[in-house]
């Protein structure tokens, strides 16, 4: 069954218009456990996502990707050199997860965090709730087809 996602990444580090060149790419540097377990048991090849710029001028939903590769161990955390190294784990017991992500759309305009706050049907959105801060959350079908009209997607 297709799940839904909501996935934030801030622009200057990874933005939607750099999926779009690159067109697949690996969503590694997790280091929250729920939001890894939600890669590693949940998220499958098909499931939407909801590409979201976060700590920018106007955060907000910016376009859509789709899973296209289920979890495998995220082997930044392996590199020394890397801001997402992990001493604790290895390729032998790795403690990390990335699935691989594919452009799908850029919407026209962002919707914006204030714009989804205003929409009363999205009140209960895990991404209104005080004091979540997860980079990866599962939304539900009226959640994702909600805003995918707010964007005449």
């Amino acid at each position: 069954m297709k799940q839904y996602w909501l996935m934030k990444t801030e622009p200057d580090a990874y933005s939607i218009d750099d999926l779009k060149r690159d067109r697949t790419e690996h969503w590694d540097g997790i280091r929250n456990y729920q939001a890894r377990n939600f890669m590693m048991k949940d998220m499958k090849p098909g499931d939407e996502i909801l590409f979201y710029h976060s700590s920018c001028k106007v955060p907000g939903v910016v376009g859509l990707a789709r899973v296209c590769k289920e979890a495998y161990p995220d082997f930044t955390a392996w590199n020394p050199d890397s801001k997402y190294y992990d001493p604790k784990s290895t390729p032998e017991k790795p403690r990390w997860y990335m699935v691989d992500v594919e452009f799908v759309k850029k919407f026209p305009e962002v919707i914006s965090l204030n714009q989804i706050r205003q929409t009363p049907t999205l009140e209960g959105m895990k991404l209104l709730q005080k004091g979540n801060r997860l980079s990866i959350m599962p939304l539900n079908k009226h959640e994702f087809q909600t805003i995918c009209k707010l964007a005449q997607a």
